[in-house]
Parts: structure tokens; sequence; C-alpha cells
């Protein structure tokens, strides 16, 4: 499904236009996206919860469609999350259009994940019980990484996308569930499951319960994640998007231009004041 945007013109922003009339909008349905079409794809964001940002991308043309949007994020949870990190709520906006994958969920309502077999071969040589011998464990990833190197590998790679890392993750986990569960990275904001104990929840179990259940407790475990990293929550407060995006995204934060999508992210949201409503 095509995002549309202000600016873009086409049959498929007439048939939005279409679609935002039946639910209320008074649209002259030209197929040129403007500042008319972008106020009502807010005011129908606001109107059934959806975050605020006057995009109509696939969650919102899902629900125009009468989608099932109940594990949607919530412009609710963006303003909580304002709150809680003290910051303005177009802070949180900008983070969560730059920061996320966009959809938490994949089209069979698995939550999207990425699993990651250096880490799997990392988290095999972990130490993690008093007695455990390093050099064993280490010994044992090694044997394991020769008999399945596509699951548990000391180089990264071996991706096979969407529903198909679900499949590898499967098999990673008769090996070891607790290893395998903690690397892959989930939900939109690809959390990577070692972070559970840190992020405050019971075991990894409970973490991939969470990362299943719905986009706002995966947005919640990206909040958790910035509240427990005080340099990121530093930066965030004091809008220093090139270190927010150094400390998130790592190196190659420069390359992909994360800094300067923030800055003009927040600049946007901040002028246009998208889900205020919901805090007042």
């Amino acid at each position: 499904m095509t995002t549309l945007r202000h600016g873009d013109r086409s049959q498929a922003v007439r048939t939005l236009q279409k679609n935002l009339n039946r639910h209320g909008a008074k649209l002259e349905a030209d197929g040129a996206f403007g500042d008319a079409t972008e106020a009502a794809v807010r005011a129908y964001q606001l109107k059934v919860g959806l975050v605020v940002d006057g995009v109509a991308g696939n969650k919102t043309q899902t629900s125009l469609a009468g989608g099932d949007c109940r594990r949607m994020l919530k412009n609710t949870d963006l303003v909580s999350a304002a709150q809680r990190l003290d910051v303005p709520l177009a802070s949180v906006s900008a983070v969560n259009e730059v920061e996320s994958s966009g959809r938490g969920f994949l089209d069979n309502g698995k939550p999207v994940i990425l699993f990651e077999r250096h880490v799997m071969h990392r988290r095999l040589s972990t130490v993690r019980n008093e007695g455990d011998d390093a050099v064993e464990l280490k010994r044992q990833a090694d044997q394991l990484a020769l008999l399945h190197p596509a699951l548990i590998n000391p180089k990264y790679g071996g991706y096979a996308g969407g529903t198909a890392e679900h499949q590898r993750l499967s098999n990673a986990r008769l090996i070891d569930d607790i290893a395998a569960l903690e690397s892959a990275s989930w939900g939109a904001f690809q959390i990577m499951g070692y972070h559970w104990q840190r992020l405050g929840y019971s075991s990894v179990q409970d973490f991939v319960t969470a990362m299943s259940a719905g986009e706002s407790h995966q947005f919640d475990a990206f909040v958790r994640f910035i509240e427990t990293d005080p340099a990121l929550h530093k930066a965030l407060k004091g809008r220093k998007w090139a270190e927010f995006a150094k400390i998130y995204n790592g190196p190659a934060y420069q390359r992909n231009l994360y800094d300067i999508k923030l800055q003009r992210a927040y600049e946007r949201h901040a002028e246009c004041g998208c889900g205020q409503e919901v805090a007042a």
C-alpha cells in the first residue's frame, strides 16, 4: 500500500479523498493531496485514535477501509510517552516516525522480527550461571556453528526476511529457547531480545509476549529503552539529534541521515501541532 502525503497527485489520492468524505470530510476529490486533505487525514486519525501525523500510510488507509486497528499504535501512546520522557510531543512523534519500521506486525499477525545469527553465537557463549565455564560454552557454540551455520555464526547475515525470519527463529529455539529469543530484534522499533532484563521484563518470554500483543507494547519497550539509557534520554531532551541518532543507530547514522531526518520530522510535527488536541 503506497503511503500518501502532502504534495502527492494520483488516483490513489482521489480514492483517499473519497474514503475520507465517507467519514465526514468535505473534500473535492481532485486527486491532489493539499492542505485540506492533510487536515482531513489528521482529523480522521485523531477521531479513531491513530497516530496523528497527516500522512495516509498503511495504518490510516487500512482503518478507512474498515480494517482492524486494535493492535496499532495510538496517539495517546505518544502523548503518554512525551509526559514520561518530559519532552515535547513533537520530539516523540519525530523519533516514532524516523526510528520505527512503520509497522510492528506482518500480514499473518506475527510481530516483525529479524533473527541475528551472530548474536545467537554470542548468547550461547555467555556465562549465565555460577559455575559456567566460559571456555567450554564458547567451544560448544563454535561446534553448533559448524552444524547450523545459518542459525549460529560468528558473522552476521543469513537473513531471510518477512515471515521466513520466524522459521529461522523456530529452528533456533529447538537448539536453545532463551538464547534464540534473545537473538531476535522485535517489533516496529527492532528492540533486541537480550535487553529484556534492562527494560524491566521478568524474562525474555515475558518480553516476547509483550512484543506480540500490540504496537503500543512495542512502543513502550522503545520508551523504556530511552529511559534506561541516560545519555540517549539526555540527547532527546536536548534535541541533540546527531547524538541521539549516533547512540541509537550506531556509526551508520550519518550515512543514513538519521539526524537530518529527525530534525526535519521534529520541525514538521512542532509546526503542525499534530496530536496536541489529545493532550489538552
